[in-house]
């Protein structure tokens, strides 16, 4: 089986749309529309590529917890979105995928906006298998300060 470049609708819209501060901020706003549960942090998309995805998100009241820092999940949000996009434009179109468990840690307190960054090498997979996705969200200083490993199980669309 040969690799298949992603159909991605989010990456079409994304080559579209990035040339311009309202097309970004439109296509986060569709994808928080799909998936309502990321809509809480209200994430901005900065980049999205096969193999490299990246948002950022504002440290605001909604997202802080009693020490006044991002709260823990909030950042689990930002890697899960950051993470599924980016196996979203990169896996072969003939696949499809889920989260399967998430690893973090938290290296830090976040005190700042943050950036969410996911990047892998490789995205030629094949069969049925499990992939992790690497995210690190890091603070305005470029300090990371929480890392998450994804699993994400990818098989053959039926």
């Amino acid at each position: 089986m040969t690799y298949t470049p992603s159909n991605s609708p989010a990456l079409k819209l994304w080559n579209r749309l990035k040339g311009t501060s309202f097309g970004r901020w439109l296509l986060s706003q569709i994808v928080c529309f799909r998936a309502p549960y990321f809509s809480s942090i209200k994430p901005r998309l900065t980049h999205i590529a096969a193999g490299h995805v990246e948002l950022t998100f504002k440290k605001r009241r909604a997202v802080c917890n009693h020490l006044n820092t991002v709260h823990a999940i909030a950042m689990c949000n930002s890697a899960e979105l950051a993470g599924g996009l980016c196996l979203d434009v990169s896996l072969d179109a003939n696949h499809r995928w889920i989260p399967a468990g998430m690893t973090v840690q938290y290296l830090k307190m976040a005190k700042t906006d943050l950036r969410a960054v996911c990047k892998i090498e490789r995205y030629d997979w094949q069969g049925k298998q499990d992939v992790i996705m690497p995210v690190c969200v890091y603070d305005t200083n470029n300090e990371e300060v929480f890392h998450a490993d994804i699993t994400m199980r990818i098989s053959p669309k039926k």
